[in-house]
């Protein structure tokens, strides 16, 4: 059973937020399931990842060690996941590979930042199958 219900980051427009993020997350078969003026939904059987505009009108801001780690399929999707990212404004922050300070055998992962500076992973081989 999953222990998070769901995970949601800041934007500060819905639109360029889905731009950005809808393919982006179809790399690792996650896809775009609401959207309103106020969020935007992903998921694959539910809703379990959001980019909303703060309730409080004000800037959405990053987090100083705060990520959102996404599962892939395979290398190879993680490797899609950050060409995808880099060509639609996100920026590297993290080569795709392995990580051996990882406490987990074979894991492949990627960072990347979003436009908004938000950082994102997706990972292969990661803690969902420990």
């Amino acid at each position: 059973m999953n222990i998070i219900d769901h995970l949601s980051l800041g934007a500060p427009c819905i639109d360029k937020a889905a731009a950005f993020y809808d393919g982006l997350l179809e790399t690792l078969s996650i896809n775009c399931l609401a959207k309103s003026e106020a969020f935007v939904a992903y998921g694959q059987d539910r809703i379990q990842f959001l980019l909303l505009k703060p309730e409080n009108q004000e800037a959405p801001s990053t987090g100083n060690g705060t990520h959102i780690c996404f599962v892939a399929p395979s290398q190879e999707a993680v490797k899609h996941f950050h060409a995808h990212a880099l060509a639609h404004g996100g920026e590297c922050a993290g080569e795709p590979g392995p990580r051996e300070a990882y406490p987990i055998p074979d894991v492949y992962t990627t960072f990347v930042r979003d436009p908004f500076g938000n950082k994102l992973e997706a990972i292969f081989n990661g803690f969902d199958g420990v």
